[in-house]
């Protein structure tokens, strides 16, 4: 007989994506498409060109990594194995302001733009260009890619550190108009840089409603996530609804020791936001954030570890106290001296991320930062924690629902369509994984290491890893937006 299907998978733990308690199924799929799913016996024996008996393993969509600054690394390492072999199928790329596309370099990007590499990095006047690339490469997994609020700055305005005046703006929205026009999904802003904390209300909202216009949504590093984080949130959904735009809140975090708690003022703020306007956050799970070596982070109420630090790499991974000890100088000369730099800070209180990681708004976002010398080990640790350690041993929450808070929700919050489901017809994006042994096994002093529990991974339909192969082949591609 003529098989049905490409693969076949039987005795599986089905997780649709959809927050529903798991069964036990079968589910077929065809080209890049799920063509067939239901209950045992459901798909005749033999259907499948290839079968695989999953023994009771768990079959879910592939994971969306709702945050990442993955725009670059996407095009250099397309394998992209720090993600895939934790099932991650796609990476929304263009956070924080920060994104490859529409601007370039003649020296060295201003920080945070050099979170994503040198000038060489920068090649793409324009969205079509970006996309282009990303055909060209064939990333191992999904892409989809905002626009960065800072990159349209310094790609239209000599002097960044005011609001744009007309002639900017009405370049920033041709931006807007192309990229939208190309495949991107819409606007990402981060006002806490010195790249974008020029803008007002009135700039931000302007450019995110031309983004609006077409169907985009709008992330958003705020302005503050300290002392005036709540503050912050009112700017943010002030500029979300003058914009009529789907608002997304950065990595939602309360940051700085004397902030610790404060996620009981602002989740029940969002939430209550949420009830007259789409609003979303993504959040990592991990009490340490990663980002430039800021001035005014430094401080010796947390832990501060460097990342990476250009005129002295040898001082990756150490504590800027015991570095400073060792230079005999304090914390903040310290740190001028590293300079260029990155660190990871220690700056969360672990109740306030279950708190975050547990609202129904929450989205799984990595955040990591994939050209680190020494990364925050979410880079590849993110979503095996979060099933493995969240959901299964401390039972914060059911595994069927963090699997929905990095399928079925991101792809409905980033318009992502026939992604984060399991159903016929949609696009097969696929995880095979452990429940019981699925874990992070990446940490702050290794940060580099492979999670385990992760069987298999099919993205578009095609095997791209397995826990015995690697990474088997590569069949990402731009989507959401016109892609």
């Amino acid at each position: 007989m003529t098989t049905a299907h490409d693969h076949v998978f039987r005795n599986a733990l089905i997780y649709d994506g959809s927050g529903a308690a798991p069964y036990r199924g079968e589910l077929g799929l065809t080209g890049d498409r799920i063509s067939a799913i239901g209950g045992p016996g459901s798909i005749p024996s033999d259907a499948g060109e290839r079968e695989h008996d999953l023994g009771g393993l768990a079959l879910s969509p592939g994971f969306i990594d709702a945050h990442t600054h993955d725009d670059r690394i996407v095009l250099d390492v397309p394998d992209m194995l720090p993600k895939i072999s934790q099932g991650v199928t796609s990476v929304v790329v263009g956070n924080c302001g920060i994104s490859l596309a529409p601007v370039t370099f003649s020296g060295p990007p201003p920080a945070p733009m050099n979170l994503l590499g040198e000038a060489r990095a920068y090649q793409f006047p324009s969205f079509a260009a970006y996309a282009a690339a990303l055909a060209r490469a064939v990333p191992g997994v999904n892409v989809a890619a905002l626009v960065g609020h800072s990159a349209l700055r310094l790609a239209t305005m000599d002097d960044i550190a005011g609001k744009a005046g007309p002639a900017a703006l009405d370049a920033m929205l041709a931006h807007a108009d192309e990229a939208m026009a190309h495949g991107a999904i819409g606007l990402s802003t981060g006002l806490f840089y010195p790249t974008n904390a020029g803008a007002d209300i009135e700039e931000v909202t302007r450019v995110a409603g031309r983004f609006a216009e077409h169907g985009g949504v709008y992330a958003t590093h705020m302005r503050d996530e300290q002392d005036d984080v709540l503050k912050s949130i009112e700017e943010t959904i002030t500029t979300a609804e003058g914009a009529r735009i789907p608002l997304i809140i950065s990595h939602h975090k309360c940051a700085g020791v004397h902030n610790w708690g404060r996620t009981l003022e602002t989740l029940p703020r969002l939430e209550a936001i949420a009830e007259r306007h789409p609003v979303n956050v993504d959040v990592y799970p991990y009490a340490a954030g990663s980002t430039n070596l800021r001035a005014d982070l430094i401080t010796d109420t947390y832990r501060i570890m460097i990342a990476w630090s250009r005129p002295h790499p040898e001082m990756n991974a150490r504590d800027l106290v015991d570095i400073a000890k060792e230079w005999d100088l304090d914390i903040h000369e310290t740190a001028r001296r590293l300079q260029p730099a990155g660190a990871i800070y220690f700056q969360m209180d672990e109740a306030d991320v279950r708190r975050v990681i547990s609202s129904k708004l929450a989205m799984i976002g990595s955040d990591g930062l994939p050209h680190d010398d020494h990364p925050h080990p979410r880079l590849w640790g993110t979503f095996p924690r979060v099933i493995g350690h969240y959901a299964r041993d401390l039972k914060l929450f059911s595994i069927e629902a963090a699997v929905h808070k990095m399928t079925g929700l991101p792809a409905k919050v980033f318009k992502l369509a026939g992604r984060g489901r399991l159903a016929a017809g949609a696009f097969a994006d696929l995880v095979v994984f452990d429940p019981a042994t699925i874990i992070d096994k990446a940490t702050y002093d290794k940060p580099l290491q492979q999670s385990l529990g992760i069987a298999k991974v099919f993205v578009n339909g095609v095997l791209s890893f397995s826990a015995a192969e690697g990474v088997v082949k590569r069949a990402g591609r731009l989507i959401g937006g016109r892609a």
